[in-house]
């Protein structure tokens, strides 16, 4: 289909395009890679009246050293985090999930802070980034802001950033060394996720996140509770599905979906050695 007509804005500055969302608020939206957002324009899921080009914004593509975090640009590329030697050894969770995401075309277009403004329960950064602990800096043209993962996603394909907000930041605490999986059960490669796990122990504990398990992003907490009340990691895993609230598509059932949760955590606890 083809999308509803919009005016184009392309911004030559992170300054430019708060510019143009004050300007324009929620009529605007934002457009770093358009994996998300184009998709969306053409089944008619999203009509902004404008839409402001950040594709070209060098200065938000970076990944540095934080001290004990790693800082990446929004703008990043999957490709270049996949790759990334800091993010290997300090975050092997984010590197492992971004090789996962797509195919080698997506990767080399698509942007961490387009995938998490993007909210989609279905995608594998929002869960590394809840499993890490992880948060984000938004930016307006009044000042910014850090929101810890388990703040950002509001609601079905719906952030808490404000419409006048960007994502400018990503911070991944280093977890040099500690056990974690990321578990993935798709038809196809570069499909979506049917159901997945993101896994991170965080000082001895485990952090489990689910993808397309609910109708946002979200920690499987009864899985945590579980473990921390001294549950075997298989009895746990038996927790995976508790307080979900998984839809029922062409590719697999709500009963399903839950058996897979189950499945797909227990393995990861397994992989990452918690037992």
């Amino acid at each position: 289909m083809i999308p509803v007509a919009f005016d184009y804005v392309r911004a030559d500055s992170a300054d430019a395009a708060l510019a143009a969302l004050a300007e324009h608020g929620d009529e605007a939206k934002l457009m770093a890679g358009g994996h998300s957002l184009l998709p969306m324009m053409k089944l008619r899921l999203a009509y902004p009246s404008v839409v402001v080009d950040i594709g070209r914004l060098d200065d938000l593509s970076y990944v540095r050293d934080g001290g004990d975090h790693i800082a990446i640009g929004a703008l990043t590329k999957h490709r270049a985090i996949e790759t990334d030697a800091m993010v290997a050894e300090h975050a092997p969770l984010l590197q492992h999930s971004t090789s996962q995401v797509g195919d080698p075309q997506v990767r080399h277009r698509g942007t961490i802070g387009g995938s998490l403004a993007h909210a989609d329960a279905a995608a594998d950064h929002p869960s590394a980034l809840l499993a890490l602990g992880g948060s984000v800096i938004a930016r307006s043209a009044s000042g910014e802001r850090e929101i810890a993962a388990g703040d950002l996603f509001a609601g079905f394909l719906e952030s808490s950033l404000e419409p006048t907000e960007m994502i400018t930041e990503v911070r991944i605490p280093k977890q040099t060394g500690a056990g974690w999986s990321f578990q993935k059960f798709n038809r196809r490669a570069q499909d979506w996720a049917i159901v997945g796990a993101s896994i991170q122990q965080v000082n001895g504990a485990a952090q489990v996140a689910l993808v397309n398990m609910h109708p946002t992003p979200v920690r499987a907490t009864a899985v945590e509770e579980a473990l921390a009340g001294g549950a075997s990691a298989a009895e746990a895993a038996e927790q995976a599905h508790v307080g979900m609230e998984p839809s029922s598509d062409l590719n697999a059932s709500v009963e399903f979906r839950q058996h897979l949760a189950r499945v797909l955590v227990g393995r990861g606890l397994a992989e990452a050695g918690i037992s």
